[in-house]
This record gives structure tokens, C-alpha cells and sequence, in this order.
């Protein structure tokens, strides 16, 4: 996915559109506190970055640093709906997206396609929820490129 904005705008589009995991859940998790687990994952958002890695800086090492950060996007309440089914769907959940800027001063992300991905077991359940993330995710990443 293409956008002519700048790196840098994209980025924090998409930061302050997809919030960050909230330490909460994590907590809830640690402490076995499903009750409250439910209820924050109901009420949270529907994509969330788990994690970010500014992975053009590593490119310094071989003389080429760039302008990418991977991030970690998904829902945790979502990957349930299909690890619930197929538990090897956790190595894809959350999704990987790298955003990165091209040599013509505008963003690119790239990311696999949920669909493709967790539709490799040939299960409706775990397929559905990932076309689901397919439209997720796409708006998420359009909405950053405005």
C-alpha cells in the first residue's frame, strides 16, 4: 500500500489512530483476572499495536539506515476467536506491517494479508475472523495514509 505523505506524517497518523496495547490486559493475563480480562478486550479498540521496532535503524549496520518501523497489530480478543480453533493460528497473531519510506520521499506499508495467512488450515472458523482482519487492517492503514 502506496501513499505520496511523508514517512514521518504517516507514522503518526497511524500511531495516534491505532492505539497501544493497553499494560492492563497483560496484568489481567498475569494475574488471572478473567473477569476484568473480558470486559477490557469488549470494550477495547479494534486493532492495537502490541509492539514497534525501528528496523531502518538496524539497516545503519550495513551503512544503509532507512526510515521503516515494524510493528506488532492486532486484537488479542480476535486471535482468540482463532487460536480457539487452530492454536498454530498464534504465529501469525498479532500481524506484522512494516512501514517504510521510499526512495521518491513518500510511505509505503507492506504486510501480509490476514486472510492468506490464516487461511492456510482450510478452517471457516479461523478464515472468517481473519477476512474480518483483512478489512480491519486495511482501514487502519488507509486511514493512516490520509
Amino acid at each position: 500500500m502506496r501513499s505520496t505523505r511523508d514517512f514521518a506524517e504517516v507514522r503518526a497518523n497511524l500511531e495516534s489512530s491505532v492505539p497501544k496495547l493497553e499494560e492492563s490486559i497483560a496484568r489481567f493475563l498475569a494475574t488471572g483476572d478473567l473477569e476484568h480480562l473480558k470486559v477490557k478486550l469488549a470494550e477495547g479498540p479494534e486493532l492495537a499495536i502490541f509492539l514497534s521496532r525501528d528496523h531502518g535503524t538496524l539497516l545503519g549496520v550495513a551503512g544503509q539506515a532507512r526510515r521503516a518501523v515494524q510493528y506488532e497489530i492486532g486484537n488479542p480478543l480476535t486471535a482468540s476467536k482463532m487460536t480457539r480453533h487452530k492454536l498454530a493460528a498464534g504465529l501469525y497473531a498479532p500481524l506484522r506491517v512494516l512501514l517504510y519510506a521510499d526512495e521518491s520521499g513518500g510511505s509505503v506499508f507492506e504486510y501480509d494479508k490476514p486472510s492468506s495467512l490464516f487461511g492456510q488450515w482450510g478452517n471457516p472458523d479461523v478464515t472468517a475472523v481473519a477476512q474480518g482482519l483483512d478489512a480491519s487492517l486495511e482501514r487502519a492503514l488507509q486511514h493512516a495514509m490520509k
